[in-house]
């Protein structure tokens, strides 16, 4: 498809800017519904498939590892189809690894499921290179971080019910049948509970495989307009400029941007997807924790309402970047000075935390990029794999058997020596990183 149809300096008429505008929201439902499942498939595929905590957390690293090997690639399927097909495209793929999770189910292989999700995280990562420099640059650049928070929105408002739904469907008497499986003493018994846990999975994914698919020729056919990016450069005002330089790597704000989404991604799964785990290591039972993830996902919603309001009205992108940061830093050691719920409610406020920081990163990470804004898109893209190397690196902290243990130290330590680090270098590229070879 020709990229000929709009350029940086002429976002679409108002009209076809809404109508684009909620298809995008549309694009960020789907991707928060399957991305935000991952947390109610921690402790299912735990239970179903005999694993170890940081075996369990493989879910994530597996579902993460697909943006790191495939967002590259992206870039370049994304130059030669566009940005629609490339987002019509992405969902076919992720209907793919949906589909996978049926003889993933029925032979209750963990390998298998760890491929479908591979399998969804490569779809991912093409409509994460695909969207989020769309939405950045279909209107003036100063005001992205508010359109990335609409789409934040959509995104969450799926994170929030997808471990609802799922987990009522996947988990439903979670802790009576653990308690079952734990205790069966035949062989044949124990086997048939565990299959039956595992079938309950299937049918969920064969519907979000259909509408994938349904969405996918939906976008294909839809109006959503082409935004030439090859030879545009642009200021924070939208006008066009020059730029001499030949390589991405000759704009080092990008690396730097990419290693802070590593950062960024690895504290917001660890908030979002390990709250559970982390409940579940202070004594809580599985029908407790199941639901948590909803909590952090509801905590995000109310930042990404307050970043609409604020950004950029009372806020630079920067300057929003900073406080979340200092937030999160806050939030994580109240985390680690208390116990039980107050533990839990503090995790879950991290969701407040991170809710503004993908807004503000991406946006400064991709500006005045002109021609290398697909590629830079697909480096930031890549830093997304961090989602699955926080949680392994926490995981095998505290755990002896690990290569990584660290003697004498629980999961409440591991905890808060992984995100701390994390939220300090978000801070430095809010308050200089994101500046240092931006002309």
């Amino acid at each position: 498809m020709s990229n000929t149809a709009t350029t940086l300096a002429a976002p679409p008429k108002q009209a076809g800017f809404v109508q684009s505008l909620m298809i995008l929201g549309i694009l960020y439902f789907m991707l928060g519904f399957i991305t935000w499942v991952n947390a109610t498939l921690i402790p299912f595929l735990q239970i179903s498939c005999q694993l170890s905590i940081a075996e369990a957390l493989l879910v994530t690293f597996a579902s993460y590892l697909g943006y790191f090997f495939l967002a590259i690639p992206s870039s370049f399927i994304i130059k030669k189809t566009g940005f629609k097909n490339g987002m019509a495209y992405s969902l076919v793929i992720m209907a793919a690894g949906c589909l996978v999770f049926i003889p993933a189910a029925n032979t209750r292989s963990f390998g298998m499921f760890l491929t479908g999700l591979f399998i969804q995280g490569a779809g991912m990562s093409l409509l994460q290179t695909a969207s989020n420099p769309y939405v950045s640059i279909i209107g003036p650049i100063e005001s992205a971080a508010k359109r990335i928070s609409i789409m934040g929105i959509c995104n969450k408002i799926a994170g929030t019910i997808s471990p609802l739904i799922l987990a009522s469907i996947i988990l439903k008497d979670a802790t009576k049948l653990e308690a079952q499986i734990q205790t069966a003493t035949d062989l044949v018994e124990k086997n048939g509970l565990l299959d039956s846990l595992a079938s309950r999975v299937i049918l969920p994914y064969i519907i979000l495989a259909v509408i994938c698919v349904v969405v996918a020729v939906a976008i294909s056919r839809s109006s959503l307009p082409e935004i030439e990016t090859e030879n545009k450069t642009v200021d924070a005002e939208g006008k066009t400029v020059t730029d001499s330089r030949t390589s991405i790597f000759q704009y080092p704000y990008v690396l730097l941007g990419a290693l802070c989404i590593f950062m960024y991604v690895g504290v917001e799964v660890m908030a979002g997807d390990v709250i559970g785990t982390y409940g579940r290591e202070l004594g809580m039972n599985l029908d407790q924790t199941k639901y948590f993830t909803t909590f952090t996902l509801a905590a995000m919603l109310v930042g990404y309402v307050v970043g609409i309001i604020a950004i950029p009205k009372y806020l630079s992108q920067s300057m929003s970047l900073r406080i979340c940061a200092i937030l999160g830093v806050l939030f994580t050691v109240c985390a680690y000075l208390t116990t039980g719920y107050t533990a839990v409610t503090f995790i879950a406020l991290l969701g407040l935390a991170n809710s503004l920081m993908w807004p503000a990163i991406f946006p400064l990470g991709i500006e005045k990029l002109g021609r290398f804004t697909k590629l830079g898109s697909a480096f930031l893209v890549m830093g997304i794999v961090g989602g699955g190397v926080l949680p392994q690196i926490f995981s095998r902290l505290y755990n002896p058997e690990s290569f990584i243990y660290v003697e004498g130290l629980d999961f409440r330590h591991a905890f808060v020596y992984c995100m701390v680090p994390c939220y300090l270098y978000i801070l430095y590229y809010a308050l200089a990183g994101h500046k240092v070879g931006k002309r």
